[in-house]
């Protein structure tokens, strides 16, 4: 018998605007999370929990952080037959290149997927959120509805849904409405859901909710191909209204943590949520694991330290510092007496050597790392940073500044020291 075949497909978003500088220099699914992985991590992880290992990274600006990621991170050998494979942009005798949109950048690369049975099925999903999903359960309710596309819903409260496609549901879960990123509140309060999504919800409340796409669809082979062979190139402004009422569309309610990490904001807020003591998404479920790159790395060596609620990565040395509420990814370095508060500190690719140091003197350049007796709060320190001695870093009052040369940017109120940036000795951030 020939063997089914589920083909998962992670998209890895556009130019990543919003989340600007952090995708200065890498796309949006390889940006660091939780000091030690990369967004891409998490979507990869939910395949492989579910028993997927057919899994393709479609992508077309800054890939080349993400190619490093992947190729370092996931390795089958020639049984398993699994896969990660990316696949960026390209031309052909049938394409000039980019990609115009979700659904186009599908359409560019059927080719090699090899998915074509009738049995088989294609999972798409997102590259920038954070979540834990049995997709193989998923699998199971599209297989016995009958559907012919499934797509995973969160409940929203109505003040939570704009920007977001919503739709509308009978009793037995089926689509009957789907809006794109509506803007009236009064299109919003007419896709309020009823009794029937709220008895899947663990606490409603009396709040009144919407059913919000996540992004993650699973198709029918043939209904995929079908939808593809047409001149369209978004699945949420497209492909999926242009279903309705043509093909069986089915939801998957989903009430667990789910965040969009689609915002500076975004990704502040979400990483500093993790230091909590019970933070909302948990890394240390053994049951379903996020997979990444295994380092051969110290483990973190922390002296006199003061630490008030902080997630160490690998590698890390921290001497006589105070960290409230931070984040340290793979080989961070915080030199004496520094205070962070509200910090998010992504690392550095490799260690200073003697030699290193020498030159650093030398140059009056400061050593990697967040230098002696220096003071940073709300802030993100992207890969590599040099923040010198007595360096005073809080963006509390100041106006955002962002763009094309700005290496000190604050964006929603976030500070954001770009990567590479060396910030000398002394300074002090003003308007």
């Amino acid at each position: 018998m020939k063997k089914r075949k589920i083909i998962c497909i992670i998209m890895g978003g556009g130019r990543g605007s919003r989340l600007n500088p952090l995708t200065k220099e890498r796309c949006k699914p390889a940006v660091p999370l939780a000091g030690k992985y990369r967004l891409v991590d998490i979507p990869i992880s939910n395949c492989l929990n579910a028993g997927m290992n057919q899994i393709y990274v479609l992508t077309q600006f800054n890939t080349a952080s993400l190619h490093r990621h992947i190729q370092e991170s996931y390795k089958f050998d020639s049984f398993g037959g699994g896969c990660v494979d990316i696949l960026s942009a390209e031309q052909t005798d049938s394409s000039d290149g980019w990609y115009q949109g979700t659904a186009d950048a599908v359409r560019q690369n059927m080719n090699h997927f090899d998915g074509s049975g009738e049995e088989d099925l294609y999972v798409i999903l997102s590259g920038d959120q954070l979540y834990r999903m049995d997709l193989a359960d998923v699998v199971r309710e599209h297989d016995a509805s009958g559907a012919a596309v499934t797509i995973t819903a969160k409940p929203l409260r109505l003040d939570q849904a704009e920007g977001l496609g919503l739709m509308r549901i009978n009793e037995n879960l089926e689509i009957t409405e789907f809006v794109e990123k509506p803007t009236d509140l009064e299109v919003i309060k007419g896709l309020a859901v009823g009794q029937s999504v709220r008895d899947k919800m663990h606490d409603p409340g009396n709040d009144d909710y919407c059913l919000a796409s996540m992004g993650i669809y699973v198709f029918n082979a043939k209904t995929l191909i079908d939808a593809l062979a047409t001149n369209t190139t978004d699945f949420g402004k497209e492909i999926i209204p242009g279903l309705l009422g043509k093909e069986k569309m089915c939801s998957y309610v989903f009430d667990e943590y789910w965040e969009d990490i689609g915002t500076v904001k975004a990704f502040f807020d979400t990483n500093l949520s993790l230091t909590d003591e019970l933070p909302p998404f948990n890394f240390f479920d053994e049951d379903a694991k996020i997979y990444t790159r295994a380092r051969l790395l110290p483990a973190s060596k922390l002296n006199s330290c003061k630490v008030d609620r902080a997630v160490v990565a690998d590698g890390c040395i921290v001497t006589n510092g105070t960290l409230t509420r931070c984040s340290l990814g793979v080989r961070s370095v915080v030199h004496n007496g520094a205070e962070l508060e509200n910090v998010i500190m992504m690392g550095a690719d490799s260690y200073e050597t003697a030699d290193d140091f020498e030159e650093n003197v030398a140059a009056a350049r400061p050593d990697i790392g967040v230098g002696e007796g220096s003071v940073v709060r709300h802030a993100i320190l992207d890969k590599n940073v040099r923040i010198g001695k007595r360096v005073v870093l809080d963006p509390t009052g100041l106006p955002d500044r962002f763009g094309e040369g700005i290496d000190l940017a604050i964006r929603d109120g976030v500070l954001v020291v770009c990567k590479n940036v060396v910030v000398p000795d002394g300074f002090v951030l003003n308007a």
